[in-house]
């Protein structure tokens, strides 16, 4: 174990309280030690790029599935989006509506 050194630190009653709680009796500087090592773990940027990583290789079965239920729908749109203006269907009668202040009384 590396040598330890001692410090003076100054804590609200409440965190204390709270670590005497969680602790046996002069088992403080452990808990507070091993409470700083999860945290730098878990906080730091390179645990969280860690974490990133971990996440993408877990989910990438899901993210290709994802992927491949919505492809269907994307090419589609883009097919419609690509084909030229002349070539598409005419809206049906129910689909055009005027927008004139006569048709809108009725």
């Amino acid at each position: 174990m590396p040598t330890s050194k001692r410090i003076n630190i100054v804590l609200p009653a409440t965190t204390i309280q709270t670590i005497d709680r969680m602790t046996k009796p002069g088992q403080r500087s452990r808990f507070i030690n091993q409470a700083v090592q999860y945290y730098v773990a878990n906080r730091s940027g390179e645990a969280l790029r860690a974490q990133l990583e971990r996440a993408t290789v877990r989910d990438q079965d899901l993210d290709r599935q994802i992927a491949a239920d919505w492809f269907a729908v994307d090419h589609e749109t883009w097919q419609q989006l690509d084909e030229p203006k002349a070539l598409r269907k005419p809206p049906t009668r129910g689909e055009e509506r005027s927008t004139s202040r006569r048709s809108i009384r009725r």
